[in-house]
């Protein structure tokens, strides 16, 4: 059967219900896969065509890792002989993506392939995750074709791209396993299984991280973050399509998982093959552990006041009150913004009597960015730092957050200024007066972007990250800022055994990540004493940087990433032919 014909069988199916849609995977599982369209080694149909596929392209955490996973790829099948083709598929690019990824790469835009909100508005995402869908309704008939039709339109788009384009390996990253766009997921079943493309399907976030139905907690057990995945959990069929397809456990299909507690889960719950499940690590940027003077510092900061000042010579700051008052439209138009006690304060971010907390994430309920502010509340109560801070009359204090702020978190932002209220009315007008909330958003083409202001530069600008997640598939900041040589007040996230792999708990000390935790409840003096003098004296804790630095770049190469995607493809050439 060919391609054309194996899609106009799937477009012509009666789907009524997801009994159906699961049939319809029983029989593509018993269709043979095609065979390689040349004689081609596998490495250089590889070579000719990489597509990423994700919802979205920004600067957050899954573009960051795209573009080490793609150089990777590139570096390896380079010393193979082979030029290759990297290509980026998505429902969405963010207009500063070109700081994450390299321009070269070609961007594949495919409706409606975005996710969350952002996927139909969020109408469908709403339907399948929110609201009840009973066994046999007809709100599940309605949704079943549905989503058959969407995916198959979505698939058809992707094997066009696919077939023209003549790709050799598809590289999911989240579609199958956060289930942001129920469709699109289905779509990536149907095109590896229609066209017999490899799939090295990359999963940084399982929906049943941090998710579970109602009825398997306990009464006082606390609701989850991902608890709507289970919203329907009941629905027997939906259910069951559901998890069978996030992820696929396909032929030409190996998973590649960023903790080791995803890939235990894997293996000894879901019935995946061991020999198809890897791990993946990451590579920290060289240029994350380039030296900061002073001197470069300021530099940086005044960059960043070039954005959050949108071009302006001074930073001037919105009102928290007022800003509360037009969130709503500044949502639907992100731009740079500072918030402070009054409306037209000055912020000399430049400024060496300027402290930094960089919270270096999206605004998401499980970042918890608000303890943020009840950690800068403790400060700014604690003697030793609150007399010092008010003896240096011209010191100010920032909070700033460099992440996306997604359109659906509205109320997470206003729970990030409400907690900046709460300080400012725990202080006299004096202190509350110098500190400030600073989002550096937006979708303006800033000249400070073009000066050469990287990611990586963004941690020099601080003097402290703060990362109080509940939950994580990884911990990014953690490394970065170690490399960077940034002191980190961080909490012990859940799955902790993902935390302590990636701080190196169970390692030689030399390779162990140097950390402040963010406790859960209140902060103690002992805690508040250290970050004082880590603020106030940083030079006093070279040691501490040093040790940092060494520990990161044992650990986290760019080579032992590279070896990595060595290992994914051989064993991606194995089962290929069987």
């Amino acid at each position: 059967m060919t391609t054309v014909d194996a899609f106009e069988s799937l477009r012509t199916r009666k789907i009524e219900d997801f009994e159906h849609i699961g049939l319809a995977l029983d029989e593509l599982e018993r269709t043979p896969l095609p065979s390689a369209p040349d004689d081609l080694p596998f490495l250089a149909r590889v070579a000719r065509g990489v597509a990423f596929v994700t919802f979205a392209y920004d600067i957050d955490g899954v573009a960051m890792e795209i573009a080490k996973y793609g150089a990777a790829l590139s570096t390896l099948l380079s010393e193979e002989g082979y030029e290759p083709e990297v290509y980026c598929v998505g429902g969405n690019f963010g207009d500063k993506v070109d700081a994450v990824l390299p321009s070269d790469w070609p961007r594949v835009l495919l409706h409606n392939a975005d996710g969350w909100d952002k996927w139909e508005d969020g109408k469908w995402f709403g339907q399948l995750f929110y609201e009840h869908m009973p066994e046999g309704s007809e709100a599940s008939h309605e949704m079943a074709t549905l989503m058959w039709s969407e995916a198959v339109r979505l698939a058809g788009e992707l094997t066009a791209f696919v077939v023209r384009e003549r790709i050799g390996l598809l590289i999911p990253v989240n579609v199958n396993s956060n289930p942001g766009n129920f469709a699109l997921a289905l779509a990536m079943v149907l095109v590896s299984e229609v066209t017999g493309c490899p799939v090295l399907n990359n999963n940084h976030d399982f929906y049943w991280e941090g998710g579970r139905a109602i009825a398997d907690r306990s009464p006082d057990e606390p609701a989850g973050p991902r608890d709507h995945f289970f919203r329907n959990h009941e629905s027997q069929a939906f259910f069951n399509v559901f998890r069978r397809i996030l992820p696929w456990n396909g032929r030409r299909w190996i998973q590649v998982n960023i903790n080791p507690v995803q890939s235990v889960r894997l293996v000894e719950q879901d019935g995946f093959a061991a020999d198809r499940v890897f791990l993946v690590g990451t590579g920290i940027d060289e240029e994350f552990f380039q030296p900061s003077s002073p001197h470069q510092k300021l530099e940086y900061r005044r960059r960043m006041a070039h954005i959050l000042s949108d071009g302006e010579p001074t930073v001037t700051t919105t009102s928290v009150a007022d800003f509360l008052d037009r969130m709503t439209a500044w949502m639907r138009n992100e731009h740079p913004i500072v918030c402070g006690l009054n409306e037209g304060a000055v912020l000399d971010l430049a400024s060496p009597e300027t402290i930094v907390l960089l919270q270096p994430t999206r605004v998401v309920p499980r970042k918890r960015i608000p303890r943020d502010w009840d950690l800068i509340g403790a400060l700014l109560r604690h003697p030793p730092f609150r007399d010092e801070f008010e003896r240096r009359t011209d010191m100010t204090l920032v909070l700033l957050v460099t992440g996306p702020v997604p359109i659906e978190h509205q109320v997470d932002v206003e729970d990030v200024l409400h907690a900046f209220s709460d300080v400012l009315d725990s202080v006299p007008e004096s202190i509350g007066g110098r500190i400030f909330q600073a989002f550096s958003v937006g979708t303006q083409n800033h000249p400070s972007l073009s000066e050469g202001l990287e990611i990586f530069d963004i941690y020099h600008i601080a003097d402290m990250v703060v990362f109080p997640s509940e939950t994580e598939g990884r911990g990014l900041p953690i490394p970065e800022s170690a490399a960077a040589g940034i002191p980190i007040v961080c909490s012990r996230y859940d799955p902790v055994l993902v935390f302590d792999d990636v701080v190196g708990a169970s390692r030689p000390e030399s390779e162990r990540i140097q950390y402040l935790e963010f406790p859960d409840s209140a902060f103690d003096d002992e805690l508040l004493d250290e970050i004082t003098a880590m603020l106030f004296d940083p030079a006093s804790f070279t040691d501490r940087t040093i040790h940092n630095q060494n520990a990161v770049q044992a650990r986290f190469s760019l080579q032992d990433l590279q070896r990595s995607f060595t290992e994914y493809l051989l064993r991606l050439e194995s089962i290929h032919g069987q």
